[in-house]
């Protein structure tokens, strides 16, 4: 068995802006921690290094560009509230200018304004839509900027501030800039079902896009059904990844300030083996034209299926005499009937702890299992901790031999094997927990 990585597809749609952060004091955060040991948190600001602010026309004014923020924090045993980022665009003088949201409270110049973001979450998502636009004065090419700061109240030692500010480059520009809109996670959908994805594709550029391509990828569980004449579509892969991949060319012109959509819905089937799935998408202007922003041309579409997938360990039994090495171990099988992922951080799906029989010695360890002993365990048994994986299919069958040497012969010497989340939670997929343990039994006495 080898270590699939989950490639591009696993990291597209993440957030590309630039993040400041400030490292309060001592440990990492979201694990659990003993009440004597310091804990930490994080707030950190999400903004875009950098924004293109269309030219204004020779017989009008420019339009406005969306500038979109947030805040997050790491430690999510705390609660973060009354959050405030402060927005400093006084370095757009004689480029651009800012329109601010109800949210934010601007001073009497117009330029520095504090903006509410309420709780603070551990996941990103937009808190502040600030526009910008170009001067009529401003010419192809100035240049401004935009810098931040933030705080919020909570965390571990009460009010927690960021000491550094990222800055966010304004540019006066000209182009295409094709964008979706962002959809909103599903969860609870039932497999056998069909779902439409948010395809409307927006040009809030200032120039005509003479065509356009989308790509698309989908997870194990997810099968796009629509099928447009104008897309190539691979597989899925029942063998690999199990991924399937569409690319499309249409040749839609979309004017300036246009929306257009797809020739059809685009159509999902959620099929009888998902679970964490997900849908990713992108936009891009046709004959390698570039698109004045990209931060809204990917798409990520989480869904999560009413499913479950039955994750089980077999112990085996060997005999030898002392001085004797035998091969041993365990096997893993998803039963199904779903698939199971890690689809955001492209982990593990599962770990399997492995405690070796009384009076053996290790010798010989598959090549995803490591040496996982900690102060808590018997200093005489072996603790080696194994994993699969990032995703397991359904009727995957994965064997874990290890080498055995018997320095002591101990009739029914009986050591056991446990699947768990990566992570240590249990499984909360797996609603048949009676196989997720197994005994692995040394010179069994019958």
């Amino acid at each position: 068995m080898s270590s699939v990585s989950v490639g591009r597809v696993l990291r597209r749609g993440a957030c590309a802006g630039a993040v400041g952060a400030l490292v309060v004091a001592g440990l990492g955060s979201g694990a659990a921690v003993a009440d004597d040991v310091p804990q930490t948190d994080e707030l950190a600001i999400h903004s875009p290094y950098d924004v293109t602010a269309t030219v204004a026309p020779d017989d009008g004014v420019a339009q406005y560009r969306p500038l979109v923020l947030g805040l997050t924090h790491s430690n999510d045993t705390f609660t973060l509230t009354d959050g405030h980022l402060t927005v400093d665009a006084s370095g757009l003088a004689g480029v651009a200018e800012v329109a601010w949201p109800a949210t934010c409270a601007p001073d009497t110049a117009g330029t520095v304004a504090v903006c509410d973001t309420g709780d603070v979450p551990n996941r990103y998502n937009p808190q502040v839509r600030l526009k910008v636009r170009a001067l009529t004065a401003a010419a192809l090419g100035a240049q401004g900027t935009v810098t931040y700061s933030a705080e919020a109240t909570g965390a571990p030692d009460g009010t927690i501030v960021t000491t550094r500010s990222n800055d966010t480059t304004v540019t006066v520009g000209s182009g295409v800039d094709l964008g979706m809109g962002t959809p909103q996670d599903a969860a609870g959908v039932a497999p056998g079902s069909s779902l439409t994805v948010p395809s409307s594709i927006t040009n809030t550029g200032n120039e005509t896009a003479h065509g356009f391509s989308v790509n698309m990828w989908a997870t194990y569980g997810l099968d796009v059904t629509t099928r447009y004449p104008q897309c190539a579509y691979t597989g899925p892969d029942v063998n690999g990844t199990g991924f399937t991949t569409v690319t499309c060319s249409f040749d839609t012109e979309i004017a300036p300030g246009a929306t257009v959509e797809l020739p059809e819905p685009l159509q999902l089937a959620v099929t009888e083996h998902a679970l964490y799935d997900r849908f990713d998408y992108d936009v891009e202007p046709a004959a390698d034209v570039t698109d004045l922003d990209s931060s809204d041309n990917s798409r990520s579409w989480h869904i999560t299926a009413d499913n479950t997938a039955d994750f089980a360990v077999y112990g085996t039994e060997a005999s030898g005499a002392a001085g004797d090495t035998v091969t041993s171990g365990f096997r893993f099988v998803n039963h199904g009937p779903a698939w199971a992922g890690d689809i955001s951080a492209g982990d593990p799906i599962t770990t399997i702890d492995f405690y070796a029989p009384q009076g053996t010695v290790v010798t010989s360890v598959p090549k995803t299992c490591h040496n996982a002993w900690t102060s808590g365990d018997d200093p005489t048994i072996a603790h080696y901790a194994c994993t699969l994986p990032t995703w397991a299919k359904p009727d995957l069958d994965v064997g874990f031999p290890f080498q055995l040497r018997i320095d002591t012969v101990v009739p029914d010497a009986t050591g056991h094997v446990t699947t768990r989340a990566y992570n240590g939670t249990p499984l909360a997929f797996d609603t048949n927990t009676a196989n997720n343990t197994a005994e692995v039994i040394v010179n069994p006495s019958a």
